[in-house]
């Protein structure tokens, strides 16, 4: 007997909507995959259903009595902010959202609860003190005008019969994409020192939590809203860089001062400010809860990815 019947990820198909997929396929009854392109089920738990993202069609249907609904859209941040890229930043998590809620209004039997996945980024650059759901400071930038158009989209949508929470997630650390593949490589190739100052604080979730506190959020029908999801002890970037290098067995690490990453940045056709901002952010309402992390300390998130993925 299964826990859940049905389990919906809009915009499944990227890393994250990957790990959620292989989290719920033991779980529930049916996992959907929203997808804008058809792909090749290769397991029988896990099913993708083709939808443009942009209006409605058969693929409503797939919400019909779904026990969550999990959105992740929007186009990577890991570019260069042109006008083009900004615009193509903002509508692939804008309209997918706005869609969704025009659509749950007309379900007989909606999700019962609607998780869209948000950034933690949405707070200031914060070295002087902890950010959370209550005394956090939001930030400015466009990268937060993104935050703030997305999450005013999820909100405005009224879902009387659907639970709603904007999941302001941290940076996550995992397997097969993602921030760690791209840090490990540096450290393997020697570059894995501190970047900028390194004074930099890191909130980072190891991608089993960032799974399981979705779960657990479902069983949980007091909560709604802001909820950061984000290990309860960030770090900064220097100490991080270091327990890579040791965890990896690598003596040395050259730091890459902030001047070679705007430049580095430009050539590998990113924003520097992923990687210098200070996002020093705290899960407070899961702790409140009684989430219990996986990983608290990033040591043993560390080697738990490193000792799958060397």
């Amino acid at each position: 007997m299964m826990k859940y019947n049905k389990i919906v990820l809009a915009g499944g198909n990227g890393y994250l909507g990957q790990v959620l997929a292989q989290y719920y396929k033991s779980l529930a009854t049916e996992v959907i995959i929203l997808s804008r392109k058809k792909a090749a089920d290769v397991d029988d738990r896990i099913k993708t259903v083709v939808w443009n993202a942009v209006e409605e069609g058969d693929w409503v249907s797939e919400l019909e009595g779904a026990d969550l609904l999990i959105n992740l859209c929007g186009k990577n941040v890991n570019c260069r902010y042109t006008p083009k890229n900004k615009v193509a930043i903002i509508s692939s998590r804008v309209i997918p959202t706005q869609l969704l809620g025009k659509a749950i209004t007309k379900l007989k039997h909606p999700p019962l609860l609607w998780i869209n996945v948000t950034s933690a980024t949405i707070y200031r650059h914060a070295e002087d003190r902890a950010q959370d759901e209550d005394l956090g400071d939001i930030g400015y930038g466009f990268s937060i005008e993104v935050c703030k158009q997305w999450e005013n989209s999820f909100f405005h949508t009224k879902t009387p019969h659907t639970r709603k929470i904007a999941l302001r997630m941290g940076i996550v650390f995992g397997r097969h994409d993602g921030a760690f593949p791209r840090l490990l490589n540096l450290v393997k190739f020697g570059l894995g020192g501190k970047q900028g100052d390194g004074m930099q604080y890191v909130s980072w979730i190891h991608e089993q939590d960032a799974a399981k506190c979705t779960e657990f959020l479902l069983n949980h029908e007091e909560i709604n809203g802001i909820v950061n999801c984000t290990a309860p002890e960030p770090l900064r970037n220097i100490t991080l860089m270091k327990l890579m290098r040791h965890a990896y067995g690598m003596p040395f690490g050259l730091p890459t001062p902030t001047f070679l990453l705007a430049l580095g940045a430009k050539i590998i056709g990113t924003e520097p400010e992923l990687i210098l901002k200070s996002r020093w952010v705290l899960p407070k309402r899961l702790q409140q809860a009684g989430f219990q992390f996986m990983f608290v300390q990033v040591e043993h998130a560390i080697k738990d990815i490193i000792s799958i993925i060397s």
